[in-house]
């Protein structure tokens, strides 16, 4: 009865959603109070429905109810309870039930959080925000249902992928998919201010805390899957331009270039057509990834739907949400007015050529990932595209991109001088310089690209340091006069400087990828092998029996210059249930550099296969990534983009929509 239960509150969800899409645009339109303040009631009741069903699932895996198909499909009675949890959303049905929690979180958010808004736009966002879930809601019940029940249940289920029970997967999909539905809150915005008419400062400083959040969330999501991957797959490998890793890469990238958008759009009021279409565009990229990932068309860990009729679904929804949004931007956008004017050089002028270079890469992934699959479905050759493509169209993007962020950071809005903010950065322009000498001489001269990459990042680091003491006026005024400045800085700028710095770690860490080196080799007990300078001595390997699976824990002593520094542990995972073997590898990091071991399959004559990887400074590419996830939070905590506060130009700035 409690899984009927669960199902019956997606059906009143279904129907909640109905009402909120509806009735809210009805009362906006018609500026009746009580129909604008349904909205908020029915997004509130929406998100309670939804996490009744949420939890029933969620209740159904914890106490093993094998009546139910999809926990029979993945969940065992063996498994550990952590994976018991992650594994309702490790599978199609639930992770879109996942989907639709987040949606109605982020709806119920804005409702909750909305004072400040006008009654009226607060309405529109909401009745967009339940059109959204009608969509998805509808998918779910009619192609999706994660609470079908079997008759006559089984004694135990059929167990979740061995590669999908880690930790790191267990809470990777919340932090993704918070990151993909949370802009859903910036299109819904958008699009009410398209029906509205109106876009302003005030617009940007509302619309800006919410995809800010997203973008923090979609942050940690990328790095903990990036991580995931380093680690459990047993080659080292951080990112391999997956079609399933480029579909969250894309609305990251255009999220990116919203967020400094709207930073135009607050501060200038101009740009507000590009911003409202970044809007729509960073939500229809998270709409093609879950496509992508759920219609079947990939094969992958990640990807779980193989039924045609949920992936025409997701495409008709797709194809309405998209088509929809961008037509009725085709027709509202030309009343929208330019705003004021600004010099190419000026921060205006940085921000929109940041907003080029960030799209422009998000166009190169997007073809690169969409491509192959387009060739294939018109019948053309099978093909598949990597890292030479990328390399070569995406990286040479990034590379001006980074160049600029330094100098763009310094210039004043409306006009700059660029030869003045070049002039103040030639601290870091010596830094960069000392930085490339001293990685070419460490490395033997080369890679060359690699050295210039660790340049690149030594430029865009330290130039976010000079930004930061000409902000403070370091060394020009009192230290204590300093200090106060830095108290009294915004929060938003101080965001600011740690997200361009973690940008500038993780490039740094991606820079230095070329510089690893390995060692691959059978050894038996009592062998060793050597690596960047370490000897690693295999002392044994012995059996274990584990929560569900079998594993093979090899003791590897760890030495340098004859004395023992660490102890590692690799381990082989075989799981009896799904006949599949896992590796678990054992790292050795100082932060600056990962000692890397992983064992791999037994020798015949009693040797194991050790893999070895020495890699110079890869824990940056996730330390950076944390910088600039906290980066954000710091700016989210600027209590004006909390409280959404801002005052509106006290000429309209688009024309009044009809009855305004």
């Amino acid at each position: 009865m409690i899984v009927e239960t669960g199902h019956f509150a997606l059906i009143l969800a279904l129907f909640v959603a109905l009402a909120q899409s509806s009735l809210p645009l009805v009362g906006a339109a018609r500026r009746h109070a009580g129909l604008m303040a349904l909205a908020r009631s029915a997004a509130l009741t929406q998100f309670g429905l939804i996490a009744v069903a949420m939890g029933t699932l969620m209740h159904a895996y914890i106490v093993s109810d094998f009546s139910v198909i999809n926990v029979i499909q993945n969940s065992h009675s063996a498994k550990p309870l952590l994976y018991k949890v992650s594994g309702v959303w490790s599978n199609h049905e639930g992770s879109m039930l996942l989907w639709v929690f987040m949606l109605g979180l982020c709806g119920a958010a804005v409702a909750a959080f909305s004072n400040n808004l006008p009654p009226a736009l607060r309405a529109r966002v909401l009745a967009v925000q339940g059109m959204i879930g009608v969509g998805f809601l509808l998918f779910i019940l009619l192609t999706s249902n994660p609470f079908l029940r079997a008759m006559p249940a089984p004694p135990d289920g059929q167990g979740l992928n061995p590669v999908l029970q880690d930790p790191g997967l267990a809470f990777h999909p919340p932090f993704l998919y918070l990151g993909y539905v949370g802009f859903s809150v910036a299109f819904s915005f958008a699009v009410a201010a398209l029906i509205e008419g109106r876009v302003d400062a005030a617009w940007a400083r509302w619309v800006r805390p919410w995809s800010l959040a997203s973008w923090c969330t979609l942050t940690i999501g990328i790095a903990m899957g990036s991580w995931w991957a380093y680690y459990t797959l047993g080659w080292g490998g951080w990112w391999f331009w997956d079609p399933v890793e480029n579909a969250s890469l894309m609305p990251w990238i255009v999220g990116t270039a919203l967020i400094h958008s709207s930073i135009v759009v607050e501060k200038r009021e101009t740009l507000r057509s590009w911003t409202i279409l970044l809007a729509i565009i960073t939500f229809s990229l998270s709409l093609v990834g879950t496509f992508l990932v759920r219609s079947g068309v990939l094969t992958s860990v990640h990807a779980f739907a193989t039924d045609p009729a949920r992936g025409t679904f997701i495409l008709l929804l797709l194809l309405i949400t998209i088509g929809g949004s961008l037509t009725l931007y085709a027709i509202r956008a030309p009343v929208l007015k330019g705003g004021g004017l600004f010099a190419p050089i000026s921060r205006e002028g940085a921000l929109l050529l940041n907003n080029l270079l960030l799209t422009c890469g998000a166009a190169t992934v997007f073809i690169g990932t969409l491509y192959p699959l387009f060739l294939d479905a018109v019948g053309g050759p099978k093909i598949s595209v990597g890292f030479p493509f990328f390399d070569q169209t995406f990286a040479p993007l990034m590379v001006p991109l980074l160049l600029a962020v330094a100098p763009g950071s310094m210039l004043a809005w409306k006009r700059g001088d660029l030869l003045g903010a070049l002039q103040r950065l030639w601290a870091a322009f010596g830094f960069a310089i000392v930085v490339m000498l001293a990685a070419y001489y460490a490395t033997n001269g080369g890679p060359v690209l690699a050295v210039l990459g660790l340049g690149l990042a030594a430029w865009t680091g330290a130039g976010t340091m000079v930004e930061l003491a000409e902000r403070l006026r370091l060394f020009r005024i009192p230290l204590a006069d300093s200090l106060r400045r830095a108290i009294h800085l915004p929060r938003a700028s101080w965001g600011m400087t740690f997200a361009h710095l973690g940008l500038a770690i993780t490039v740094a860490g991606i820079a230095a990828a070329p510089f690893e080196t390995e060692n691959i080799d059978i050894v038996k007990p009592g062998g060793e092998l050597t690596l960047a300078g370490y000897t690693l001595h295999l002392d044994n390997v012995t059996r274990h029996p584990g929560p569900n699976y079998i594993y093979d824990d090899a003791t590897v002593t760890v030495s340098r210059n004859g004395s023992p520094i660490a102890v590692l542990h690799p381990q082989r995972r075989f799981f009896p249930l799904q006949q599949q073997t896992t590796t678990e590898t054992a790292i050795r990091t100082n932060l600056l550099a990962d000692l890397y071991v992983a064992i791999g399959d037994p020798d015949p004559g009693g040797g194991w296969t050790i893999r070895a990887y020495y890699k110079p400074l890869v824990p940056w590419i996730w330390l950076g990534a944390v910088f600039m996830a906290f980066g954000g939070l710091v700016s989210l905590s600027d209590r004006r983009w909390r409280l959404g506060i801002a005052t509106r130009p006290r000429r309209p700035t688009m024309q009044p929509a009809p009855g305004e």
